[in-house]
């Protein structure tokens, strides 16, 4: 099933002839969109851009993405395939057609024709987030859709120490919003963390980029909101690995505003 159907009875039932694999490298703001996945009804990131793609090769097309970022998150490395009738496949006309009908909120920054074998969510080997927050006394007007406007000093070395216990394969139920999964079916909320780092990039801007081999939801938004408790003192960072051992959502702090996460790259 694809996560973006958006048919409409004047297109064929599927792509014509031969296909192609295509692969699309997506930039999006989304503060105005309920998500990628596509929804009846609603304006997400995957709809608008299936229903482009439908417009423009004229013929309907299922869309995986690498991640499926919420409602408010950003994404500079957004991974998209689909496949695409062969005969007469332009890729630097589909980006300019796409890019004039879906910019400035959403662009393909790249298209590209891979191996049928290739698919966005399941050759990724990892993903790269960044969280991004204004830690000043007043929040930055330019900033205001994509950081967080923290105003209670943040200690950076008290960030970085609760890092540490991150790295390597967990069990992150601690920091993951339960899904709805049908009865008798297994859900694992086990993770891989690579890499987990705050930057100071001057000014009062703070970055957090993590790398996990995949993120369940909310995961990194819960991260950052119970790493941003520990930097005011508001916890102690040698509290994150019980947090983490303890599997439990209650024992994490706040969930971070969607606006400051962006998925930065995918890594295949």
């Amino acid at each position: 099933m694809s996560l973006f159907d958006e048919i409409t009875n004047e297109l064929p039932s599927g792509p014509p002839g031969p296909l192609v694999r295509v692969r699309l490298l997506v930039a999006y703001d989304g503060t105005d969109y309920a998500g990628v996945a596509a929804s009846p009804g609603v304006k997400t990131v995957g709809g608008a851009l299936a229903s482009s793609i439908e417009r423009v090769l004229r013929h309907p097309v299922r869309l995986t993405v690498a991640g499926r970022t919420d409602a408010g998150v950003h994404a500079w490395g957004q991974v998209v395939t689909f496949d695409a009738a062969a005969e007469g496949f332009d890729p630097e006309a589909l980006q300019r057609s796409l890019n004039k009908l879906c910019g400035p909120a959403i662009v393909v920054r790249e298209v590209t024709v891979e191996p049928e074998t290739f698919d966005a969510r399941f050759s990724a080997k990892a993903r790269r987030y960044r969280y991004t927050i204004v830690n000043r006394p007043w929040p930055d007007p330019f900033q205001v859709r994509t950081a967080w406007h923290v105003d209670q000093p943040l200690d950076l070395s008290l960030l970085r120490l609760a890092c540490d216990p991150l790295f390597g394969e967990h069990d992150f139920s601690s920091f993951c919003r339960k899904p709805k999964v049908p009865d008798g079916v297994t859900f694992s909320m086990v993770r891989n963390v690579i890499d987990a780092r705050w930057h100071d990039l001057g000014d009062g801007i703070l970055r957090f980029d993590i790398e996990a081999s995949a993120f369940c939801q909310q995961m990194v938004r819960a991260i950052v909101g119970t790493i941003v408790e520990m930097g005011i003192g508001k916890t102690h960072p040698g509290d994150m690995m019980g947090i983490i051992r303890g599997k439990d959502r209650a024992l994490a702090g706040q969930i971070a505003p969607a606006h400051g996460l962006c998925l930065w790259e995918v890594v295949y």
